[in-house]
């Protein structure tokens, strides 16, 4: 069983053992082969359980970074299961087919090589089986290493970085320059096709000064969205990858804050989902308990939570971020683990999730 593509194809297989695997091969030319597994486990799924469990390799014929093991081979049991692989699988494609998912993407997940490999992997499937992604980034990393080598000192205020003329030199160069080609060419290679863009291009973002402008400097806020750009792009199949700088009216640079750039994004495309990757788990009903993940909470439930001092510190930020996107009609934000391999996956394609789901 199988659906192709002009380039792509999309084949259905399992494993030998207990598990099963949905196998997405994607032929980039004649020599180069891209394939993307995805592991269920064997529990029936329903559309209301949270039982499905998936992970994720890819392998490639060439010698780079993404390299992993051949793929099993097939056996006669293996081949008849896949139907039921699609099957399993078919509820969650239904439901997000065709759907906007915007992805701010930073943290833990931005340093290690094989988390970075992970999101672009889980990216390009997702685009490959009908989703319209669409990636926001920082590169808060890579902006210090930088200031470090030009000894240009990091000062933080509020956990937002004190944005001075040089310092914003500097975020433009790392985060257009460096951050967001690295992630098109990833992704380019990877099988998809994808578009690097900063606020500033096709007036995507147009920026204003922080309240505390005083203190933090070139620090902006989102003061209008122009999605056009970014609905051409979707249009096409393609996967926009944004970096979060932007200007104002008067052609001034602003550093913002990927989280509140996702959000924006996210409520100007009307999209169905908004998923932060961040370095916990979630939100916790107690913060010194990791076992006290909350796994689905609406808008009143979480401000409580923010009244009762349940939530704080940066966790404040991200979840106002959610509630404003979720206030403009985007339908679902999700705040995961972005430590975790393939927790992008695991988020879209299961009921248990990855982490916090809030809801309107």
């Amino acid at each position: 069983m199988g659906a192709t593509a002009t380039g792509k194809s999309l084949h259905f297989c399992s494993s030998q053992d207990p598990l099963s695997f949905l196998s997405l091969t994607m032929t980039k030319s004649k020599a180069e082969t891209l394939n993307l597994n995805i592991r269920f486990s064997k529990p029936p799924l329903t559309p209301n359980s949270r039982r499905l469990r998936l992970s994720i390799r890819a392998s490639s014929p060439s010698s780079t970074a993404l390299n992993d093991p051949p793929l099993p081979s097939l056996t006669n049991s293996d081949l008849q299961l896949r139907v039921r692989i699609l099957s399993e699988s078919l509820p969650y494609i239904q439901k997000f087919r065709g759907k906007t998912i915007v992805v701010k993407y930073g943290g833990a997940a931005m340093k290690s090589a094989e988390l970075k490999a992970s999101v672009v992997r889980d990216l390009v499937l997702l685009s490959c089986v009908g989703l319209r992604p669409v990636l926001v980034h920082g590169g808060g990393p890579e902006i210090n290493v930088l200031l470090n080598q030009l000894n240009i000192p990091a000062q933080f205020r509020d956990g937002l970085r004190v944005t001075d003329a040089r310092t914003m030199e500097v975020v433009s160069m790392v985060l257009v320059g460096k951050v967001n080609k690295d992630l098109v060419s990833r992704i380019n290679y990877a099988g998809a096709t994808a578009v690097g863009l900063s606020g500033m291009d096709g007036r995507l973002l147009v920026a204003r000064p922080s309240p505390n402008a005083a203190q933090l400097g070139f620090v902006g806020e989102v003061a209008r969205v122009d999605p056009t750009v970014l609905q051409t792009i979707v249009d096409n199949g393609s996967i926009p990858v944004i970096a979060s700088v932007a200007a104002d009216e008067y052609g001034q640079s602003y550093n913002i804050n990927a989280d509140t750039v996702a959000g924006e994004v996210a409520a100007a495309l009307g999209a169905e989902k908004l998923i932060l990757l961040t370095d916990v788990a979630g939100i916790l009903r107690n913060r010194e308990d990791p076992g006290s993940l909350v796994k689905e909470i609406d808008i009143k439930g979480v401000k409580k939570m923010i009244e009762e001092g349940k939530v704080g510190g940066g966790m404040i930020p991200k979840v106002n971020c959610c509630i404003r996107s979720l206030d403009q009609g985007v339908t679902t934000a999700s705040i995961i683990d972005g430590r975790v391999e393939h927790s992008l996956l695991h988020e879209i394609m299961t009921d248990e999730g990855a982490g916090t789901m809030i809801t309107g």
